[in-house]
């Protein structure tokens, strides 16, 4: 085993809280990232990981509460993310009493929190990004005025009185 070969076993943990950061592998042909939602545990590793019996995460993906993505043989691979939301899964219904309708409700809402909260932050930048532009509209419609007019101000209201008389 060479030092460029990590060897079986190797990313084991990482994205997972505590776990080392995610790694940059260089094959000749490709560059990809390992994070945490690369799908890269086999169902057994996945179950060892998250203290579960590969059967309930099989029944986990059929009821749809934690959905792995598939190989071209229909193979499931798990991500690290999806062994936290295997593990979030347990403690509702362990710690929680929640049934499994319940988590997947919960989960439902969640994904919709978090889908809500990026189209926000959107949204916010997209205001900033108009409001800059108006600034700088702003700017260009200022530096356009003529410099040899000077302004109009009214005068202010004054509660002087004043007195006409017509010349005789």
């Amino acid at each position: 085993m060479s030092p460029d070969d990590p060897g079986i076993g190797a990313g084991l943990g990482e994205g997972l809280p505590g776990g080392p950061a995610p790694r940059r592998r260089t094959t000749a042909s490709a560059t990809y990232v390992l994070t945490e939602e690369t799908p890269v545990y086999v169902i057994s590793v996945a179950a060892e990981l998250s203290g579960l019996h590969p059967q309930t995460l099989r029944q986990y993906d059929r009821l749809g509460l934690v959905c792995p993505d598939r190989t071209g043989g229909g193979g499931r691979r798990y991500s690290a993310r999806d062994i936290q939301q295997l593990r979030e899964v347990q403690r509702l219904s362990q710690d929680e009493g929640i049934n499994l309708a319940g988590i997947k409700r919960i989960i439902e809402l969640e994904n919709q929190v978090a889908a809500l909260q990026a189209r926000v932050a959107e949204l916010a930048a997209a205001v900033e990004g108009a409001g800059a532009a108006l600034q700088a509209r702003e700017a260009a419609v200022h530096a356009s005025y003529r410099r040899d007019l000077v302004p109009y101000q009214p005068a202010a209201q004054s509660s002087a009185l004043v007195v006409w008389r017509p010349r005789r």
